[in-house]
């Protein structure tokens, strides 16, 4: 056995599902047959570290098919141990257990950087970052790393704005294949599904809150009114908010909005978005729930310093007792719902989305040596090879510019107007 799992007897399970999720991934399985045939990625060390579930699985198996050396890691809550078990009987190093503790998480990803990986495909950017703090040995001879969220992209603007980053990135979660779909398709559905299968309750007439009109909250929050609910949201850009209230939703204040929800999601992908204030705002028996990604979006690390206790715990529900007395519902201790209580994003929605990770890699391969250690941006062609790529699974046809409107698009010159 190659890497760290927790048990290799799980492989038959884990190999079937992955199987059933290829069948449904036209356009990675397509892409990944323009790599093989180009050789590009023949040879070229690859470290995965996303969400471990058959979708995962089915890149990385793509990737080692077209000749790359792969190895996968995983965070535990994240992992699911029949496909870690299907990846290694396959021959792919993986690193990733179910019950892995905080510091077999950090171990796992370092034992992925020690394979010397030429590209990292990544899942919020702890594994790129923690090469620049742990292994900044492997970089000079990085291709580069893609990242595949907002929360993820965000600290590596960061890095580059202070001079700290030093490998190319693409940042697949801006392509428009990406974010348009996973986002707010994807996303939002998810979210609010693994939250409606946790509270095992009606949702008509449900007062939800979200945290956030991005693409995500956006998503989130029309899934939420599809099943009835009476949605408001909160945010702190005008502009979005705006579009909030033009999408037909209440628009108020955390705090006010608080006062009133049976349920809270926060989508901003930024810490501390749901503070202790907003938590004793909440009444008693509310439910709240993250589906951004950051690490304490709900901050409960300072409302337990603060005397919040653990009453109960029900899978993954616990009942959190509050300094003021109140007790509400913390969905999976405040982890990405969708990801960690679920199964993540419907398949043919992670089709898009690593579609435009492998394009991005293919991306990064091409332009070997010619890309600045800065957060780039998928380049249109790529982005729109995955879209067509898609459309053609879903059985659409695409239009033809004309040499008449390619002549109108390309001109400068004033349109006659004369009757």
């Amino acid at each position: 056995m190659t890497g760290r799992i927790a048990d290799p007897r799980l492989w038959r399970e884990g190999a079937a599902r992955i199987a059933w999720a290829r069948e449904f991934m036209p356009a990675t399985t397509a892409l990944a047959a323009e790599l093989a045939d180009s050789g590009r990625v023949s040879g070229i060390r690859i470290a995965v570290s996303d969400v471990l579930e058959p979708k995962t699985a089915t890149v990385a198996l793509l990737l080692a098919e077209a000749g790359a050396d792969v190895a996968v890691s995983c965070v535990g809550r994240d992992t699911d141990d029949a496909v870690a078990a299907a990846l290694v009987r396959a021959g792919i190093p993986t690193y990733a257990q179910r019950n892995a503790t905080e510091a077999d998480d950090r171990d796992n990803v370092l034992a992925l950087l020690d394979h010397h990986p030429e590209v990292i495909v990544d899942d919020g950017a702890a594994t790129i970052r923690l090469a620049h703090t742990e292994r900044p040995g492997i970089l000079p001879a990085m291709a580069g790393a893609t990242e595949q969220t907002t929360s993820g992209v965000r600290p590596l603007r960061t890095m580059e704005r202070l001079g700290e980053l030093r490998i190319p990135i693409i940042a697949a979660n801006d392509a428009r294949t990406k974010s348009l779909f996973d986002n707010a398709h994807g996303t939002g559905q998810s979210v609010v599904l693994a939250i409606a299968d946790l509270l095992d309750q009606p949702w008509a007439g449900t007062e939800v809150v979200v945290a956030g009109f991005g693409r995500v909250g956006s998503g989130v929050a029309r899934h939420a009114a599809a099943l009835g609910a009476h949605v408001t949201v909160s945010e702190v850009d005008p502009v979005a908010a705006l579009q909030a209230v033009f999408a037909g939703y209440a628009v108020e204040t955390l705090s006010d909005a608080a006062a009133h929800a049976d349920v809270l999601i926060s989508t901003t992908g930024i810490a501390h978005t749901v503070a202790l204030e907003h938590l004793e705002r909440l009444p008693d028996g509310a439910a709240v729930a993250v589906g951004g990604g950051a690490f304490q979006e709900i901050s409960l690390l300072h409302a337990r310093e603060a005397g919040a206790v653990e009453t109960s715990r029900v899978g993954a529900v616990s009942v959190l007792r509050l300094p003021n007395g109140r007790s509400i519902r913390v969905l999976d201790d405040g982890h990405c719902i969708n990801v960690s209580a679920a199964e993540g994003n419907p398949i043919q929605v992670m089709d898009l989305s690593f579609g435009v990770q492998l394009a991005a890699v293919d991306h990064l391969l091409a332009s070997r040596g010619a890309l600045t250690p800065t957060v780039h941006i998928l380049p249109a062609a790529a982005d729109d090879r995955v879209a067509s790529l898609a459309l053609r699974a879903f059985g659409g046809g695409l239009d033809a510019v004309s040499a008449e409107q390619r002549d109108d698009l390309t001109s400068w010159r004033p349109r006659d107007i004369t009757p």
